[in-house]
């Protein structure tokens, strides 16, 4: 952009990012964008969405973050994983807006997850069963509610789903005001585990190596852990106190790395400690 003498702002342009990386076939969302070139050194962001929006949020003193990466990846648009979840998403949305007479985008204004257990049955949805719910046809179900690689699937796990969503976004509010109000780091050590949780047991997400590594990092001193990312392999991040930083990283070297010779090779970049950077900007040189 610079060097064609455009000018978008930041937000405009990160919409704009997000959007273009929908054409590879995942249906992602905005977050890795929007940060990417919102970001201000020294402060979290609370990202929020129509209209794209970036709040400050200070991270208490006397801890830090440490990303440990599991050695595992997962090529998004390779498979239905990503997509699924998010047709699951698009579907209960709908379901719950049905069970209350209202448009899907009004959603977030009722208590979210006693409507979920009161609209929706833990067990899986068949097609039929959605169509029926929602006065569709089977031909409109697969356009208008499905994406290109999830056109095969059958059952729908749409309770889990949805209390994870809805759970999730309340963590990520209650996160922010335990931030503001300076209470302690144990609190927000807390709500990551829950997060942890959830991704594993309610979105099916997470991988048996990233589990294995949020343990080990539990184990090695840190006071909340959770994947990060879109999941099935990737990163973890760790709230760590200031004065086990040394220990956690030498904890979950020698649990987690040391043992495998493949992670061992990559554990000088896969194991670092991380603190909020800034995010794209222009460096000219005088």
């Amino acid at each position: 952009m610079e060097a064609n003498q455009k000018s978008l702002s930041k937000v405009a342009l990160a919409e704009i990012c997000a959007k273009s990386e929908r054409y590879i076939g995942t249906e992602g969302g905005g977050m890795d964008q929007s940060i990417s070139f919102l970001a201000e050194r020294g402060t979290a962001k609370l990202i929020e969405f129509q209209p794209l929006r970036a709040t400050d949020v200070k991270l208490p003193d006397g801890a830090v973050f440490v990303i440990s990466n599991c050695c595992v990846e997962m090529n998004k648009a390779a498979s239905a994983h990503f997509n699924i979840r998010v047709v699951e998403c698009r579907i209960a949305t709908k379901m719950l807006a049905q069970a209350r007479g209202l448009d899907s985008g009004r959603m977030l204004k009722l208590e979210m997850l006693a409507l979920v257990d009161e609209a929706l049955h833990p067990e899986p949805y068949n097609r039929e069963e959605i169509c029926k719910a929602l006065g569709i046809t089977p031909e409109q179900f697969s356009t208008e509610l499905l994406s290109a690689n999830t056109q095969q699937e059958t059952h729908f796990k749409l309770h889990q789903r949805a209390r994870h969503v809805y759970g999730e976004a309340a963590r990520v509010l209650q996160f922010k005001s335990v931030c503001d109000s300076a209470e302690s780091i144990q609190r927000l050590g807390d709500l990551m585990n829950q997060s942890h949780a959830s991704c594993r047991d309610l979105y099916e997400c997470s991988c048996p190596e990233l589990d294995q590594l949020v343990d080990i990092c539990l184990k090695s001193g840190s006071v909340g852990s959770r994947l990060t990312g879109a999941g099935w392999g990737g990163c973890a991040v760790s709230m760590v106190p200031d004065e086990k930083v040394e220990s956690f990283l030498k904890a979950v070297s020698e649990a987690y790395y040391r043992p495998d010779p493949r992670r061992a090779g990559m554990e000088k970049q896969s194991l670092f400690v991380s603190k909020p950077g800034g995010g794209a900007a222009i460096f000219i040189e005088e």
